[in-house]
């Protein structure tokens, strides 16, 4: 049984439904990493994109919207159809690269060289947890998955509540002010979002070995760059917080 992970996009059902392959149709960790990089690359070229035109004087909040509406329902999509991620994972990075860039920016505007902190902040703690997952010090046990997807699932009931509570006017206490509460909450969410990685490494590396189709490399690679955003807008949230206490 291939365990499960705190990702709402990569879950023990997956390899499950999609059976078993053998040879050249299998997924390898090789070509999840390949896939990977290639989501990374088409995220970072559309984030340059909106940054650019943000810093050109145009209006991105077009981008932000299309992006983060887009997408959510491309999210919403894959991980119910695994077999759409090598279509439609490229166009979700895309999207979510016009989002991210034009955030980014402007928290830029504001925090002059948070940009490249959040960015610095979230690849060392993604290499940091692959040296932890591969070296054992962090081990994906039945007890520690299941702290954590109650956890994420916990955080994400949240950032439900947050939203629906805007549209009155209303907001979470603390989960948005720069009270050392604040911060706290902001530091909470990023461990947890760091150690879900822990949980996206396992159930790949359970898939290559067990044989899945090569489509799920695809949906793997779509599945930790998920978390790569979500981990990244945490930080950027939280170096923001920590700048308007100085």
């Amino acid at each position: 049984m291939i365990g499960r992970s705190g990702n709402p996009t990569l879950n023990e059902n997956t390899f499950e439904q999609s059976g078993y392959y053998n040879g050249h149709e299998a997924m390898t960790i090789g070509g999840t990493v390949n896939k990977s990089f290639m989501l990374l690359a088409l995220l970072i070229g559309a984030a340059i994109v909106s940054w650019v035109m943000f810093f050109n004087g145009h209006d991105v909040f077009a981008f932000m919207i299309g992006g983060a509406i887009g997408g959510f329902v491309l999210a919403i999509i894959i991980s119910f159809a695994p077999k759409t991620a090598p279509y439609l994972a490229p166009i979700y990075a895309v999207l979510e690269g016009l989002l991210i860039g034009a955030l980014s920016a402007m928290f830029e505007s504001t925090y002059y060289g948070i940009t490249l902190q959040a960015a610095l902040l979230t690849m060392c703690i993604f290499l940091g947890m692959l040296i932890v997952y591969k070296t054992g010090l962090i081990r994906a046990t039945a007890g520690f998955k299941r702290g954590v997807i109650a956890a994420t699932l916990g955080i994400a009931l949240v950032y439900l509540l947050s939203f629906v509570l805007g549209m009155f006017g209303l907001s979470v206490p603390y989960l948005h002010d720069s009270t050392p509460i604040g911060i706290g909450i902001s530091i909470f969410i990023i461990i947890i979002a760091a150690l879900n990685f822990v949980l996206d490494f396992n159930l790949i590396e359970e898939g290559a070995q067990q044989g899945a189709p090569k489509y799920m490399e695809w949906y793997c690679s779509f599945g930790l760059l998920v978390t790569l955003i979500w981990l990244y807008i945490e930080i950027i949230r939280l170096l923001a917080k920590l700048a308007n206490r100085k």
